[in-house]
């Protein structure tokens, strides 16, 4: 139970940051060298959005840590390796659900909706090893 309450606490919070800020990115508001005022207000809107991160992040993030038990009672995968198998399912699952959004396509949209997936997966997935097992 521990390790759902780690993933619905830790994910959430991961991936709506990561969303956000790559969403900027993919607007293109930090085409230049950021300033502190640009920060200050990206961290004040994603204080403002993280009730919709979590609103709309649980059941993901809940499904990652099915993912992440699942595999942690096979005794052949070790903790890294389950690590990356639960980051590679949240990359593709974030590729497929955030991957289309807006008129660009190509590796760097890829690539960033694609972390939003895997950097919130594989760090739930780590806080869960160090703290459980």
């Amino acid at each position: 139970m521990k390790r759902y309450a780690i993933f619905a606490a830790v994910a959430p919070l991961l991936g709506g940051f990561w969303l956000l800020l790559t969403t900027t990115v993919m607007s293109g508001y930090w085409s230049h060298p950021p300033s502190l005022s640009e920060a200050e207000k990206l961290l004040a809107v994603f204080v403002k959005t993280l009730q919709y991160s979590y609103l709309f992040g649980i059941l993901p993030a809940l499904m990652l840590g099915a993912v992440d038990d699942i595999l942690s009672h096979v005794k052949r995968i070790g903790p890294v390796i389950r690590m990356l198998i639960v980051g590679a399912i949240g990359f593709v699952a974030a590729e497929f659900l955030y991957g289309s959004r807006g008129p660009d396509s190509g590796a760097l949209q890829f690539w960033l909706y694609g972390l939003v997936g895997f950097i919130p997966g594989t760090a739930s997935s780590w806080l869960a090893h160090e703290m459980i097992d």
